[in-house]
């Protein structure tokens, strides 16, 4: 078993920046595929980005791609998204998954593990 612990998240106005983590524990997750989604109110949850168990192939949804930057750690089990340029759009809670793979997913269904989420909100 996974357990994932999303941190980071916070208000911030728009331009700005946060750095989200995702910390794993028990068996370990470390060379997991790993990605975020995120959700807003009234909507469902949707893909930013994902990585693969070794960190050398990412994959962002189109409306964050080239904003936001998702990395991993193995030795500390952690991964990182670090969203800049933030815009009251990307307000929601985000969570972080694993799969159990070592190759990157973008299909919600292929993640087995998820995390509680974090809260970030952008004002205009």
């Amino acid at each position: 078993q996974v357990q994932l612990v999303e941190s980071g998240g916070g208000l911030v106005q728009a331009g700005g920046s946060l750095r989200l983590s995702c910390a794993a524990s028990g068996r370990t997750a470390s060379g997991y595929g790993t990605g975020w989604f995120r959700q807003a109110p009234g909507k469902g949850r949707e893909f930013v980005a994902a990585i693969s168990g070794s960190g050398g192939n990412t994959y962002y949804a189109d409306s964050v791609k080239g904003r936001f930057t998702i990395s991993r750690d193995n030795a500390k089990n952690t991964v990182y998204l670090q969203m800049n340029s933030l815009k009251p759009e990307d307000t929601a809670v985000y969570y972080c998954a694993a799969t159990t793979r070592t190759f990157l997913q973008v299909v919600i269904t292929q993640y087995t593990y998820w995390g509680q989420g974090t809260q970030v909100t952008v004002s205009s």
